[in-house]
């Protein structure tokens, strides 16, 4: 842990500690910022990285233009959305014309993008990284283009290797492969493990893009219940793979996108040992791994991958570089295979973003900038939850993920999600309707909501808004 990481997290644990005290009760006022800096001789990151730690523990809350305030504890939560009952039987898979449709209003910059997929654009250090390819590109020698073929750029591949042995995650220096971004990874790997007409074993509800690309090569999909807070029920698993010859499991062990899921590593460890049991195959999309809200970066599930039986797929697209369609697949054991395809469909990831990323992490400032990111976000989680609680129907339940940028409710059965989403569309709001996240689409009164864009004035006015629709629905007048 860094210097600054520890010194944040003293901060928020001391502060937390006099909360429990009594030292500092419900409803007052925190000092501000400038206050504690002057007190304890430390910077402002520190301060807002602790405050926003705080924040994402229900300790404390911000308020507009007046401070950060100690949160009643005994004030009631609203309850978490319920896991789902997915069907027992293997589902055809025919989500691409909704998901066609969701992806056209979000390239609409006029429309406010609470369905879009991505966190807003001037969180990112797009000039440092501007900075880093132009001096990158003057260094290139000829023999990198071709060195960079298959696998990807070795300084690339040394530095994300480097950062996973930090992590605790040693891979083998042949294992991974550099892809156009995360969904070519998860693409070629799920290529590599299966064949049409295969059963693939999906969370529920389940990332759209995954839906599509077993819809792509002809796969069948069961999904298994997944818990708001700790991810894939187990049990139920063990029982999908007594009853289904699998082929894979494509899930997301941290972060899970749209529920914001954080398997404990005791339970990641558990799945990868249930599945080596069964000889299936594991495709682990870890692309959120990295905006986790605590001090820690949860271990993927390929930390406990002895058999290489984990097909770990990331890139920077959400954590850094979006556009730069740099992604990576650590393979395990289909390492090979998945070299192979990956000559054989796009034969190269391009170079120059590539170089550019490999500049900017030599630089240092990745980890300062993760810092900053996740702290604003778990503040702008917060706040937007607090404005669904304020405008949304009664009994309307709302995840508390534990990063990430995406919000999961589950509203009344009266609302019509898609109902809901064509009627905001028509006011210039996108949101991401429940429907998209299940094979046979049965999510018909949930919503995932992308809150990853703070400074946009426009949110709160759309969150009201959205509210205002979803009461009517509940609520018609006449």
């Amino acid at each position: 842990m860094t210097e600054r990481g520890t010194r944040y997290e003293q901060l928020a644990d001391e502060m937390a500690q006099a909360m429990g005290n009594g030292l500092l009760r419900a409803g007052e006022r925190l000092p501000s910022v400038r206050q504690t800096c002057q007190r304890r001789g430390i910077s402002p990151s520190t301060v807002f990285q602790a405050y926003g730690l705080l924040e994402t523990r229900g300790l404390i809350e911000a308020r507009p233009r007046s401070g950060y305030y100690v949160r009643a504890q005994k004030r009631p939560e609203r309850a978490l959305p319920q896991a789902a009952v997915p069907r027992a039987d293997a589902t055809e898979v025919t989500v691409s014309a909704l998901a066609f449709e969701l992806l056209e209003s979000t390239r609409d910059h006029a429309v406010v993008p609470l369905g879009s997929a991505f966190p807003a654009p001037h969180l990112f250090p797009f000039e440092a990284l501007a900075r880093s390819g132009a001096r990158a590109m003057r260094r290139v020698k000829p023999a990198q283009i071709t060195n960079a073929l298959t696998a990807g750029d070795p300084g690339l591949r040394q530095a994300l290797r480097r950062r996973y042995a930090l992590q605790g995650v040693p891979l083998a220096e042949d294992e991974l492969v550099v892809t156009n971004g995360a969904m070519e990874a998860l693409n070629l790997c799920l290529q590599a493990v299966t064949r049409p007409g295969d059963v693939v074993v999906l969370e529920s509800p389940t990332f759209y893009a995954a839906l599509q690309a077993l819809e792509r090569l002809n796969l069948r999909a069961v999904e298994v219940a997944t818990d708001p807070r700790h991810g894939v029920d187990l049990d139920e698993l063990a029982n999908v793979l007594t009853r289904h010859t699998v082929a894979a499991c494509w899930f997301m062990p941290s972060l899970q996108n749209p529920l914001g899921a954080l398997m404990p590593p005791a339970r990641k460890q558990a799945l990868v040992a249930l599945l080596a049991r069964h000889g299936v195959p594991l495709i682990e999309d870890d692309v959120y791994g990295e905006l986790y809200a605590d001090v820690r970066r949860p271990p993927p599930a390929k930390a406990f991958d002895p058999g290489g039986g984990v097909l770990h797929c990331s890139s920077f697209s959400k954590c850094l570089a979006p556009g730069y369609r740099v992604g990576w697949a650590a393979a395990g054991r289909f390492a090979p295979l998945v070299q192979r395809l990956k000559m054989m469909s796009s034969l190269a990831t391009a170079l120059p973003p590539q170089l550019a990323i490999a500049d900017y992490l030599a630089q240092g400032g990745y980890d300062r900038h993760l810092r900053q990111l996740r702290a604003v976000l778990a503040a702008e989680q917060q706040r937007a939850r607090r404005l669904i609680e304020r405008h949304f129907p009664a009994g309307t339940r709302v995840t508390q993920p534990a990063g990430g940028y995406f919000l999961w409710l589950e509203l009344p059965s009266a609302v019509d999600t898609l109902a809901l989403h064509h009627q905001a569309m028509a006011q210039g709001i996108s949101t991401a309707p429940g429907v998209l996240f299940s094979a046979d689409r049965r999510f018909v009164h949930h919503l995932r909501l992308n809150v990853g864009h703070p400074g946009d004035a426009r949110i709160d006015e759309a969150l009201r808004r959205l509210g205002e629709l979803a009461v009517a629905a509940v609520s018609p007048v006449g």
